[in-house]
């Protein structure tokens, strides 16, 4: 079946393209994950560890990726298979399984969020934000709002890449932005922020040499989380892209982008929590929910700041979550040619099913499973997928990159040159020390936290 022709849709402007990739690189994964990260990890320790990932890998990743998708303007399963032959659709394979697994947590988590946006026009985490969580957390429930929530990513994306995907996102992207700079200059403002500035922004090195083993894992693969790469998003997008767009242009605004809102949401975050004497997020999934509605509670204009916030988060979990949802949409209108509102309602619903564990288990309130799926998928599967795609592009058809790269931007010298021996050896040599880390880490999570928790 693979192969069927079917005619391909393409972004209508560059800025649509652009603010698709960014939405998805901003969305949960800078907002909800990284300040919990951020706060497990030791401050401004993972923050100097996250800059120096982005640097050493996301530009160099993103463009490969880039030209992966641009080269063969195909889904990321026929698109390794066009590269690299048969055997390599398999690695896109295991993305189709990335976005599965992710969107089928976030979709909660993105409930999660409208239930707070609901809480915060009422003041209903107000009175005891820990138990509220517990509350919205778990049960029935949460069901509903996963549902409500997977229902709008696939309405924005059964409507098609330029209806749904590019006309949302021309809206969403904006409005975080600005509702962002709002939060972050208001933060300023606040008494006792200065300690969570200090926290954020200055590093302790004695922690990063004492806790490099949890850090170093950690970083890389927020890194690559946040950036949407190692899951097929990129390549996908870059699949419906012109031959005529500069890729490094493209990949360095939306790094950009990506970066400076990861800061921003740290300055907007950590300054609130202090000055609500409440310290850093304490680590978990539900930590930016508990600590920030207790903030909120705390500080001036905070139920005004909270239905700021919660709104804003709800908007950058949908850009994030659309742009999951595409990745399997596009494998399967690609190679089976399916009617695409079909296939995303199918695909829709499949996600929802497999996120109804993450809904239902709790432990006290911290949802365990969560971790499960989001340890496996972010710091795992996320990290292996790029390491195969690195080697594939680097080590065995860096002529195909180079031609595609320079397409848009003429004669690219001896930079791509550079660019692919960076790939080829400190991208993959780092990727390989993350992913063993991350595979110890993951075994003692298995054996000190999940298994003792199903057995109760």
């Amino acid at each position: 079946m693979a192969g069927i022709d079917t005619i391909r849709e393409s972004w209508a402007t560059r800025a649509g393209f652009i603010l698709a990739a960014v939405g998805s690189a901003v969305g949960l994964g800078n907002i909800w994950r990284f300040p919990f990260q951020v706060g497990q990890e030791g401050g401004a320790a993972f923050l100097l560890m996250y800059l120096f990932f982005i640097l050493l890998i996301g530009l160099p990743a993103m463009l490969v990726e880039f030209t992966v998708g641009r080269r063969t303007n195909l889904n990321a399963v026929g698109a390794l298979r066009k590269i690299g032959g048969r055997t390599w659709q398999y690695v896109g394979g295991l993305f189709i399984m990335i976005g599965f697994i992710i969107l089928s947590y976030y979709s909660v988590i993105g409930g999660w969020v409208l239930r707070y946006f609901t809480g915060s026009l009422t003041g209903g985490y107000t009175a005891d934000s820990e138990a509220y969580f517990v509350e919205i957390a778990t049960g029935f429930d949460t069901l509903l709002f996963h549902a409500i929530f997977m229902a709008l990513t696939v309405g924005i994306v059964a409507l098609g890449i330029k209806q749904g995907i590019e006309l949302a996102v021309k809206l969403m992207v904006p409005s975080i932005i600005a509702i962002m700079v709002g939060l972050a200059i208001y933060a300023v403002t606040l008494p006792g922020g200065a300690e969570g500035y200090t926290y954020y922004l200055s590093p302790d090195f004695d922690v990063l040499a004492s806790e490099w083993r949890s850090i170093v894992p950690a970083a890389a693969g927020q890194a690559f989380f946040t950036l949407s790469l190692g899951m097929g998003v990129m390549i996908t997008y870059a699949s419906y892209l012109s031959k005529d767009r500069n890729l490094a242009e493209d990949s360095g605004v939306i790094i950009g982008f990506d970066t400076g809102i990861a800061i921003l949401t740290g300055l907007i975050v950590f300054p609130i929590l202090f000055a609500a004497g409440l310290g850093a997020a304490e680590p978990g999934p539900g930590a930016i929910f508990i600590a920030l509605a207790g903030a909120f509670s705390e500080i001036q204009y905070g139920l005004v700041l909270g239905v700021l916030f919660f709104g804003m988060f709800s908007i950058a979990a949908l850009s994030s979550a659309i742009s999951l949802l595409e990745v399997v949409v596009s494998y399967v209108v690609d190679e089976y040619g399916m009617n695409r509102p079909v296939a995303t309602s199918i695909i829709g619903g499949g996600i929802f099913l497999l996120g109804v564990p993450v809904a239902l288990v709790s432990d006290g309130g911290n949802p365990i499973v969560i971790d499960l799926y989001d340890i496996l998928a972010a710091e795992i599967l996320l990290v292996t997928g790029g390491i195969l795609v690195m080697v594939l592009v680097a080590w065995f058809h860096a002529d195909k990159a180079l031609d595609e790269l320079s397409k848009g931007i003429g004669s690219v010298g001896i930079l791509g040159s550079v660019w692919i021996w960076l790939v080829r050896v400190p991208v993959i040599l780092v990727l390989l020390i993350s992913l063993a880390l991350a595979f110890l880490g993951y075994y003692e999570f298995l054996s000190d936290e999940f298994i003792p928790f199903v057995r109760g």
